[in-house]
Order: C-alpha cells, then structure tokens, then sequence
C-alpha cells in the first residue's frame, strides 16, 4: 500500500494537527514498516532555517507561493497534492486535518479533529475564511471515510456534515511516552527553574475564550478562602493583546477579584510540561469545547487527577481520571476545587483510575485503528 499524505504541519509540532501528523506517521512505520508513505508538503510551510529541513519530506512549489500564502495553501491543498500523487502512484490520500481535495482519482481520508468554526461563532473568521470552511465542509463530504478523535467529534460530523456513521471511524490519539508519574526530586527542578511553588492546581492551554480562563478565574475567587495556601499556576504564552477572542488573564483576574494566589508560568518547553504536571495537585481544564484535549490525557498519564468541562470530549478523555463539571456553572467548579485539593482519598483515587485509563491510549494503537481504516478505504 502506498499512501500519500499531506505534510502541511509537519514543522508545526506546536499545533495540535503537527502533533498528530509526526506522531501518526511515526507509529505507522514502527508497526507496519510494509506500506509507503509519501509525506508531501508546501514549500511555503517550510522553516526559513536550511538546518531544519527533513529529508522525509517531499517538498511541493505553487504558482501562489510568492503571493500570498493564504492562497498558497489553498492551490497545495486542491491541485498541487492531488496532482503529486497521481505521478507518485498512490494507492489512497490521507489529509490529517480538515482540508480534504474537492477531486482525487484514488480514495480519500480525512482526519477532521474538530468542527469548531462551524461550532463557535467567534470561531468563524471573516468571509474568506467562512468561504473556505464551507468549501472544506462540502469536499469532506466527498471523502471515502473520514476520522475523527473523539465519539463527540463523531456526532458533531454526522450532525452538522450529514456524513453517516458508517464512513466515520473515532480513534484516539495518545499522550507521549514522556507523560508518566514523577518523583519529587524529579519534579523539583524544572518547578524551581518555573518559579512555580507547591501545592498548586494547575492550567496549562491556550487563551482563547473557549478555554473558559474567565469562568476558571470566576471559581477560583469564590473557592478561594477555603484553599489554604494551594496556588493557581496559569502555563502558556500569554495573549500579546487584550481581545474579546483571547481575553487577558490578568485583566480578568483583576476584574474578577482572583488576584490572590494566582501565578503565571509563561511559555512551557515540551520537555518541562511533564514536570508541571506531575507536580500539580489537580489539572484544570473547563473549556467549553475540544475534539479532543490532549492536555488532559498527559495530565492523567502522570498520575494527577484533572476536573475537565462537560459537553465536549474531554469526559471521554479524562475518563474515571476526572470530575466533570458544567463550564458555565461557576459554583460546581469551585465546589470541584475545593473537592479536590481538600479531599486526599479522592485524589488517590482519580489519580490511580486515571493513570490506568491513560495507559489505555498509544499512537501503536492509533497506527493500528488508521490502517484499518485505510483498507476499509482501498
């Protein structure tokens, strides 16, 4: 079997679509070295260092790629990719996120994580942007099967695409093999070199306003008096500009009067993030939506329990590992705070039900589930 698949993301391992692509492509040739990958990709998505180019990669030019690269993306995607696979002979095209061919001579897959421009109105962009959301929309529809990461993902497919169940296959991702539980000592260093101190509940994620910081913040001024000297340590990037899409956390905390105990990390290397996990009393994740929620899982895989937002995937993915909580409701996330960080029968117990549900996910198993679904495909 020789696969074509589109590379876009393979230099973008900070997204969750690079993840997946690397991660996919890396399992699938550790369990079935048998079959051919034709990793292709744009030019334009090529990092500007020479040092950085991977000779896995066959690397595609576009008229557009000197215009604009909006456009450049979009001729790599509909003409330059199917095209390349045609005089490479694929035997079936794999698109690992939602941009699928309008046309292909052989079959197609596409892996659609999410649909939250079609979800979120804040999600939508501007009209090109909606434009080319519906043109994706309308060619995934097309597609010979599509996969998805979480049952959740599944019906918001069905429901909102119209494409049956019987051409949908859910597979899981998985959490790196460096999420596991660590020692103190281990730990220690990295939350030292942080500047983050002990007991903390942790957030670690982007600042979108799906992410929930704002309803976040709003428990943990509520709970606050009851927390003792437990810290809320907020990890990432913060927004280089205050906007109503992704809201500054410290201004909210300031408006909410959440000041108090709260730190931020900043950027997070992927090499420290086991670190902060492992160190942290509990994980908080009360986003509104994900398709899947990867944070979640590699917290649970290093053995710290997480409190994760109802109505999307992170219930399946958090698993026994997780209380689950009604994002909007600002009283029963704080009521899962105080829970968590006062209640040490309940955190053994999340901790060793999550670790044992987190061991059930591995990219082996994703490779293995993808190929079938490649031959169901062929």
């Amino acid at each position: 079997m020789r696969v074509g698949i589109n590379a876009t993301y393979w230099h973008r391992q900070d997204t969750g679509s690079g993840q997946y692509l690397v991660r996919l492509t890396e399992a699938l040739q550790r369990i079935a070295p048998q079959i051919e990958l034709r990793l292709m990709a744009p030019r334009y998505a090529q990092p500007a260092t020479g040092d950085a180019a991977d000779n896995s990669l066959k690397v595609l030019s576009t008229p557009p790629d000197t215009v604009h690269e909006n456009l450049a993306k979009l001729w790599f995607e509909q003409v330059t990719f199917p095209h390349a696979c045609r005089r490479e002979r694929v035997d079936l095209l794999h698109v690992p996120y939602f941009a699928p061919p309008w046309r292909a001579d052989v079959p197609v897959v596409v892996t659609i994580h999410d649909l939250i421009p079609l979800l979120l109105p804040a999600y939508r962009g501007s009209a090109l942007v909606r434009g080319y959301t519906h043109a994706m929309a309308r060619a995934a529809r097309r597609a010979t099967h599509v996969l998805t990461d979480s049952q959740a993902s599944a019906r918001d497919i069905t429901r909102l695409l119209g494409i049956p169940a019987d051409r949908i296959a859910v597979i899981y991702l998985a959490a790196d093999e460096r999420y596991r539980p660590l020692s103190q000592a281990d730990c220690a260093p990295v939350l030292q070199r942080l500047c983050v101190r002990q007991p903390y509940l942790l957030y670690l994620g982007g600042f979108d306003v799906r992410k929930n910081l704002a309803g976040l913040l709003a428990a943990w001024a509520h709970a606050r008096d009851r927390l003792g000297d437990t810290r809320l340590v907020i990890g990432g990037r913060l927004p280089a500009t205050d906007s109503a899409f992704a809201p500054d956390p410290r201004r909210l905390a300031q408006q909410l009067g959440a000041v108090d105990g709260v730190c931020y990390s900043g950027w997070v290397d992927e090499a420290d993030k086991p670190a902060l996990y492992a160190g942290a009393t509990a994980f908080v994740f009360p986003s509104h939506y994900e398709g899947f929620g990867l944070p979640v899982l590699e917290a649970i895989a290093c053995g710290t329990p997480a409190i994760v937002g109802a109505g999307s995937s992170l219930e399946e993915i958090a698993g026994p590992g997780g209380l689950v909580v009604d994002p909007t409701d600002t009283s029963a996330l704080a009521e899962a705070l105080v829970s968590v960080v006062t209640d040490a029968a309940l955190r053994v117990d999340l901790a060793a039900r999550g670790l044992a549900h987190a061991h059930t996910f591995s990219w082996d198993a994703t490779a293995r589930q993808t190929l079938a679904a490649y031959e169901r495909a062929l």
